[in-house]
């Protein structure tokens, strides 16, 4: 599973003075300690529990489990009978035991340039008490679930550690997503309140968030389901001497004159309340599998699932993945640029940083605003030591060059991080040579909503770098290779990814539907969790993640992997991202639609379109060769970047019928790629 040495050819590897003060120096040390997490689960992770405050000690075993829906019902347990508070651990732990009451824990870089603010860990807990007090005092008591729609702003942080605290179950939902969306989340968790903010800007754009929560609101209500209360803070309407209730400063560009709607039966001030909270409010003791929060991915049937996540064995596993994979020390400063509304959010801007009392920037903005220099600024100002952010974000930053990166010095980084997607070779290259310098390992995670932390990713000094390889598991994570037949194969080889055993912060269950919950990840092939994932392990034994199962096309007989057409593609020098899709053919089975965006100056032209398919011949080979290329100036996608295939491949079919599209950013962008579809005549 794991190679005897790591290889010599064909990588990179981690700088020397990272080598010498890293928690995991060598891959000798790597394996080692990979082969006690699998053989001795209680041991290595007893080790890490060490660090955090219990109650009461667990009882039974330390990691007990079912993974074959043939012999019962799926479940997994860590750490049975034992007793302890995330927040309290996240927060008093480090202030009182660890003496880090006066230390950072984030500085917040509003939308706007100059918009800040410095919270240190003292500051945090005060808040966060003050605001669970106000839960309490509206009826919100342990087990409750509490639906969170806020931008990204401190009280986000404040919010959901105040439900921790006292034991009640967050459920945040992203601010970019619809009033449909919001309504149907709250409903399925059955939410007894609901926190959001008057509205933030997002660039240039203005989102009056709370007229989108009151629409939320009046749906459920339309659907027999009542929240009684709605806490809303302001951000964009709050005036001076309002700041005292709140962490995040009155925003540079305010913007007194949005329309808040206000229902004085429903609605609440975030700060009329908390101003006469006391700070004072002693934890909830959780059992270990005690709900921490619900978070909500896409699912198949297009009904999103509520992934359950517990206190104790996420706790353990977000501070250890923080801390080795980012090879955290306590003088970094580590900025993770995604929203909080996603579990990379949950788990690598709160819970595993605070965990191990890290200094965290938390950005409210764009990449691109107020130019395309903002996130190099970002650095230099805070001296960012660790960057975590997505190949989308990578991607759109490389059409315009090095220059808008090199205008900043950016001495400080030492750890690139990439989360969200498989990343082609050629951005990986970019943000090595050109981010990083060639001094600043890349650590690729891969990792779900459902795994609560990366399961497969470099150790920054430990593995040396393959480009768009997600090299090897993680601490725990026993991975496998399957056939469509279910049959483990060995070697270099390449089906479905799945996983033999538990680890400690793995999903518990899909709220309100563990038959869900059973079939999704564990029918299809009884005794793994089934990722849904393919992957390919080459003769080195890395893992390459080949991208979603169903993001598989099989032309003429061959199983190809779209991600694979997709780098094959950007590797061209005219091309900033591409997006392939299949389309059904007579003949073939299908044929693949490629849809590309080119950098800026490049016009597409016959002469570009042949390069482009010889390219992916060359690359790939002949069989997947792309029948259609269209250009695309703009790919249709979710607020959290993700391209929407479902609906490229309706345009591939020039099908109108398109479903929901409501989490588009820019639906514009539809009209135009129908307009400039490509002549299927097959």
């Amino acid at each position: 599973m794991i190679p005897d040495k790591a290889p010599g050819e064909d990588v990179l590897h981690a700088s020397g003075d990272l080598k010498k003060e890293a928690h995991v120096p060598s891959f000798e040390k790597y394996k080692e300690l990979y082969i006690r997490s699998v053989e001795s689960p209680e041991e290595f992770w007893g080790d890490v529990a060490k660090d955090f405050f219990w109650k009461t000690k667990y009882t039974g075993k330390f990691l007990d489990y079912n993974f074959d829906v043939t012999k019962g019902e799926i479940f997994v347990k860590c750490m049975e009978g034992a007793t302890t508070n995330i927040c309290y651990n996240v927060l008093d732990r480090n202030i009182y035991e660890r003496k880090l009451g006066d230390k950072v824990a984030f500085y917040w870089e509003g939308n706007e340039p100059g918009d800040e603010k410095t919270v240190a860990y003292r500051e945090l807990l005060q808040q966060v008490c003050k605001f669970a007090n106000v839960l309490k005092s509206q009826g919100v008591k342990k087990g409750d679930r509490v639906s969170i729609y806020m931008p990204m702003v401190v009280e986000l942080v404040v919010a959901m550690l105040a439900c921790a605290r006292i034991g009640a179950v967050h459920s945040i939902v992203f601010a970019g997503f619809s009033a449909e969306s919001l309504c149907e989340r709250i409903i399925d968790s059955q939410c007894c309140i609901l926190i959001t903010a008057d509205g933030f800007y997002r660039g240039d754009k203005l989102i009056n968030l709370k007229l989108i929560a009151d629409e939320a609101l009046q749906k459920c209500r339309d659907k027999s389901f009542t929240v009684e209360k709605c806490i809303m803070l302001k951000h964009l309407t709050k005036e001076d001497e309002a700041w005292s209730g709140s962490l995040s400063p009155p925003a540079k560009r305010a913007c007194p004159d949005l329309q808040v709607p206000w229902n004085p039966e429903v609605d609440l001030c975030w700060h009329s309340l908390i101003g006469g909270a006391s700070e004072e409010c002693e934890p909830v003791w959780c059992d270990s599998e005690d709900p921490l929060f619900i978070l909500y991915t896409s699912g198949s049937t297009g009904k999103p699932k509520g992934v359950l996540h517990t206190v104790s064995g996420y706790m353990l596993y977000t501070a250890a993945t923080f801390k080795m994979v980012f090879d955290y020390h306590s003088d970094d400063v580590y900025w993770c640029t995604a929203d909080i509304g996603w579990i990379t959010g949950h788990s690598y801007i709160t819970y595993g940083p605070l965990a191990n009392g890290a200094t965290s920037v938390l950005f409210e903005g764009l990449p691109t605003y107020p130019d395309v220099s903002r996130m190099w600024e970002i650095v230099d100002k805070y001296h960012i030591s660790k960057f975590y952010t997505a190949p989308t974000a990578i991607r759109l930053l490389m059409k315009y060059g090095s220059e808008p990166v090199q205008k900043y010095k950016r001495t400080s980084l030492k750890i690139l991080g990439t989360v969200g997607e498989p990343i082609n070779p050629e951005a990986w290259q970019w943000y090595y040579s050109v981010v990083g310098e060639k001094r600043c390992p890349v650590v690729d995670t891969f990792w779900q909503t459902e795994t609560g932390g990366h399961v497969m990713t470099p150790l920054p000094a430990a593995t040396p770098m393959k480009p768009g390889s997600a090299t090897f598991p993680f601490f725990g994570v026993v991975p496998a290779i399957l056939n469509e037949s279910g049959e483990e194969l060995e070697g270099p080889s390449e089906g479905y990814l799945v996983f033999k055993q538990p680890w400690p912060g793995v999903m518990r269950t899909v709220y309100g539907n563990h038959e869900r919950f059973e079939t999704t990840y564990f029918k299809k092939f009884p005794g793994f969790y089934v990722t849904g994932d393919g992957c390919r392990r080459d003769k080195d034994g890395y893992y390459w993640i080949t991208g979603r199962i169903d993001d598989m096309l099989n032309v003429s007989g061959h199983l190809l992997s779209t991600a694979e057409v997709e780098s094959a593609l950007v590797e061209h020098e005219a091309v900033a991202e591409a997006a392939v899709v299949g389309r059904p053919h007579p003949v073939k089975g299908e044929s693949l639609y490629c849809f590309v965006t080119l950098n800026d100056g490049i016009n597409y032209n016959q002469k570009l379109e042949g390069e482009l398919k010889k390219q992916v011949r060359e690359k790939i080979g002949a069989i997947a060769t792309p029948d259609y290329i269209q250009n695309a100036p703009s790919l249709p996608k979710t607020r959290s970047g993700k391209i929407m295939r479902r609906v490229l491949r309706k345009i591939a079919c020039n099908e109108r019928d398109l479903g929901d599209v409501s989490t588009l950013a820019d639906s514009s962008v539809i009209e135009q790629l129908f307009d400039n579809r490509c002549c299927t005549a097959v």
